[in-house]
């Protein structure tokens, strides 16, 4: 009987020392309760409770944990119906807060995201819902964070996974985008069209620089040419003009005989002459070299030799 009882004893001690060892793993947190009331946080590895006195009363998971923000619709400042849903990441920092501050952890995120972001959003414009979501984020951690504060829990992020917006919207939306793709199209078109005439323009400009350049310096070198020719003529009439007054003969008939050819010339030249009869001969044009010199010796007063004078021979008959 003895044996039983002692039997009975040890069985009853290895069964408290069981109840007494908690071991808790790690990423993990336990509450330890007396009578009910919180009394210390268990951490993680090997840990004594006194049996039927104390005891587990919250296990709590300290890893960053997350929440899916359920699917939900939402009117926008314009009026306008989107359908949104998200994700919250969140961590225990405190695990007695967490245990003992709220009943609900899980569900109290869950509904404290779905308010702020109903509110966060409901004070946007459509296209601002659509276009900056960095800023929705941002804007539903910092109130979130807040509000969790005295759970002992850090918002670490907050995702918006979807926005959708009606479909009717999407379809105005859609040709909204094309409308000012092909605005911005011909924009480009008419800009890049008027580059190309003020290129050509300056262009044109630049030839036109150019050619009364060309023609003004074309011009200054057929002035200078024709400038050059009448100093020549002049220099040369001057010297022969200062022949004759130095009285000789043979500068007067060279001077005369040079604008006797000229002026022949220009008979053949002239755009109004098809055919000219103008029968000339050495003889004549002797003659009158020699006129002209007799003229020269009356006016200079000096003895000049008579040209010759060649009369023309007939032929005589039988030749």
């Amino acid at each position: 009987m003895l044996e039983y009882l002692l039997i009975a004893v040890v069985v009853l001690v290895v069964l408290v020392i069981m109840m007494s060892v908690k071991i808790v793993s790690q990423g993990y947190r336990y509450t330890i309760e007396r009578f009910g009331r919180f009394v210390r946080v268990a951490e993680p590895g090997l840990n004594l409770v006194t049996p039927f006195v104390y005891r587990v009363g919250h296990k709590i998971n300290m890893m960053e944990q997350v929440v899916d923000i359920p699917g939900q619709e939402i009117i926008t400042k314009d009026n306008a119906m989107v359908a949104v849903d998200g994700v919250v990441f969140f961590q225990v920092m405190d695990a007695a807060k967490a245990a003992y501050e709220v009943s609900d952890l899980y569900l109290a995120l869950m509904a404290l995201s779905t308010t702020n972001l109903r509110t966060v959003m409901g004070s946007m414009d459509l296209d601002e819902t659509l276009s900056k979501r960095d800023e929705i984020n941002a804007r539903l951690l910092t109130v979130v964070d807040q509000a969790t504060e005295p759970w002992g829990v850090k918002i670490t992020r907050v995702e918006l996974k979807d926005i959708r917006p009606p479909s009717d919207i999407v379809n105005a939306m859609t040709r909204q985008m094309k409308a000012e793709r092909e605005k911005r199209a011909a924009i480009l078109e008419a800009e890049g069209l008027r580059a190309s005439e003020i290129l050509r323009a300056e262009g044109e400009k630049q030839a036109l620089i150019l050619q009364a350049e060309g023609s003004k310096e074309a011009a200054f070198r057929e002035a200078e040419a024709r400038e050059r020719a009448a100093q020549a003529e002049a220099n040369a009439t001057k010297s022969v003009s200062d022949a004759i007054a130095g009285g000789s003969a043979q500068a007067i008939n060279y001077f005369i005989a040079q604008k006797y050819v000229e002026a022949i010339g220009s008979f053949a030249t002239s755009p109004n002459a098809k055919t000219i009869l103008f029968p000339v001969e050495a003889t004549q044009l002797m003659g009158t070299l020699g006129g002209i010199g007799e003229l020269a010796k009356e006016v200079l007063g000096k003895e000049a030799p008579r040209a010759p004078v060649v009369k023309p021979s007939l032929p005589k008959a039988g030749q």
